[in-house]
């Protein structure tokens, strides 16, 4: 009797492998044939003619069911051709052997896989009905689980395309949705990351987010804000910003008990990690549109970290801080805390460290608009380094044309109150000035134009102010006419608001004598009734009726 020896072993080994009685996999040599003769070949040499005939298909079931890495690893690459070259649907039987490589072992061929299912489903070769019917969630759920980190990432993309079918969103919530916000409350970290990936990804779309409130997601992303992981923090705060969006939502967010979604998205404003406490701020914007969180985050003292991120050094964190402010300060609630907590006083610095931003600026500017609108916010405008900080932005040679147009009218709506115009006028020097004149040349842009020259109109034509100007006179004369030929009325009443204002300086009207402005000013005059009475205040004799 031969003694069993471990080289006899490796053989019956190999002979069971080979055997079909026990097992329903193929032959590895059927398999390898298949691979070989059939699959490779077509691979190199990219036949569309083979890539969906019945020959394809035995080979690609074959390989698929094979217990070998390397052959799975040719048919996963055989459906990541096919997701690229495919311009027709995939038949329904072709999911078959890529059902069985979505339940592979191996990473490689997990991953493959999944990133064909992608493609095939971005470019609609199979519909989502189908790939859902086929039952392509339950293996995709298990690598979100535990997969690859590239096999994850496409299958997580895999399950958002499936959630944006309407006919699977019920099947979706028990099947898919249901499962991930219990993945979502894992103790391991990294399934608890890909999971909250993924619902993030699902909240990408209208139809999506209503499934997963209904489907209970907003308590389990909530408890996410406070997760040890920041990027868990991230996924889950960027979810419910998704969420917040719509305001159909609001009710299921702020439902529940004692403020705890805004205590913790206001905590997650302290994150020493710029972009969450970046998402908590753009979140916090968007619920504060509803009147009952107004009221609720002037009692949670939401004024404090604003405060610390406004002071940041770090871009992002300033943008997302001033979007916040703006929206406060448009509830003159909120006008008395910002003002008692100094956050004007914060601005000034900020505007001098991010003033080429334009983001900065056009928040900024929404916000002192704002506090402009009480006589308590006007006074702490004036007392404090925010409006020096908003004219050190009009002359930073960095700021964007769109900024400056914003910050121009901001200057001149503040104006607009006399006791910010007196100011105002007392403040401007030579650069502001200078900055201002060029702005207006008639060759920039129309809109920046008129806001230069209503802010220079508007000036209290003092000793000061006039000294400013002098050195610009003949500048200014070429602007105003520009400004008369204008066949807009807004900017003629414009050039004539600004000739009253300049006409005071004795220097003005001698300059003004024999120009070519008093003769636009002479000709203009014969248009209207409404031209004509503006420009009587000019003191200009109007032209003389030319006899017949």
């Amino acid at each position: 009797m031969q003694a069993y020896t471990p080289r006899s072993r490796d053989r019956h080994s190999y002979q069971l492998a080979e055997c079909t009685c026990l097992s329903r996999t193929p032959p590895r040599r059927r398999q390898r044939s298949a691979s070989d003769h059939l699959l490779l070949p077509l691979l190199k040499t990219g036949d569309h003619a083979l890539v969906l005939n019945e020959e394809c298909f035995e080979a690609l079931n074959d390989l698929a069911a094979s217990v070998y890495a390397d052959l799975q690893e040719v048919a996963a690459l055989y459906y990541l051709y096919l997701s690229h070259c495919l311009e027709s649907p995939l038949p329904a039987s072709f999911m078959g052997p890529l059902m069985s490589l979505l339940f592979s072992p191996h990473p490689d061929v997990q991953k493959t896989t999944c990133l064909s299912l992608v493609n095939l489903l971005v470019k609609r070769n199979v519909c989502e009905e189908l790939a859902f019917e086929m039952g392509v969630l339950p293996p995709l759920l298990e690598i979100v689980q535990a997969g690859d980190p590239g096999a994850r990432c496409h299958a997580c993309a895999c399950v958002t395309m499936l959630a944006s079918s309407e006919s699977n969103s019920d099947a979706l919530v028990s099947e898919g949705v249901i499962p991930l916000l219990v993945l979502a409350k894992s103790f391991d970290p990294q399934v608890q990351q890909n999971a909250a990936w993924v619902l993030l990804n699902l909240t990408q779309s209208v139809r999506s987010r209503r499934v997963l409130c209904r489907a209970g997601a907003v308590p389990v992303l909530v408890v996410l804000l406070q997760c040890a992981d920041s990027r868990v923090q991230f996924y889950g705060c960027s979810a419910l910003l998704h969420l917040a969006a719509d305001p159909e939502h609001h009710a299921r967010l702020l439902h529940i008990g004692e403020r705890y979604l805004l205590k913790a998205l206001l905590t997650l404003m302290a994150s020493p990690v710029s972009k969450n406490a970046c998402q908590a701020c753009k979140c916090l914007e968007m619920l504060c549109r509803n009147v009952a969180v107004q009221d609720q985050l002037l009692e949670l003292d939401c004024v404090r970290p604003l405060k610390t991120l406004l002071s940041s050094p770090v871009l992002q964190c300033v943008q997302s801080a001033l979007i916040l402010l703006s929206a406060l300060a448009t509830h003159p609630a909120f006008h008395e805390v910002l003002v008692s907590e100094g956050v004007c006083d914060l601005m000034g610095p900020m505007l001098r460290r991010h003033g080429s931003s334009c983001d900065v600026i056009l928040h900024s500017c929404a916000s002192v608009l704002s506090l402009g609108g009480s006589c308590l916010g006007r006074q702490a405008l004036m007392e404090s380094e925010c409006l020096p900080g908003l004219l050190q932005a009009l002359v930073s040679p960095g700021t964007p044309v769109e900024a400056l147009i914003r910050l121009t009218s901001c200057l001149h709506r503040l104006m607009s109150f006399e006791a910010l115009q007196s100011h105002l006028s007392i403040m401007m020097t030579s650069e502001e000035v200078l900055r201002l004149v060029k702005s207006s040349g008639p060759n920039g842009n129309l809109q920046l134009t008129y806001n230069c020259i209503a802010i220079l109109s508007t000036l209290q034509m003092n000793g000061q102010v006039i000294g400013l100007l002098r050195p610009h006179y003949r500048l200014l004369m070429g602007i105003i006419v520009s400004l008369f030929k204008n066949q807009e009325l807004k900017f003629q009443h414009l050039g004539i608001t600004a000739l009253c204002n300049l006409i005071q300086d004795a220097d003005f009207r001698a300059v003004l004598s024999g120009s070519e402005l008093e003769t636009e000013v002479l000709r203009l005059s014969e248009r209207t009734e409404e031209t004509r009475q503006l420009l009587s205040l000019t003191g200009i004799p109007p032209a003389s009726p030319q006899e017949p």
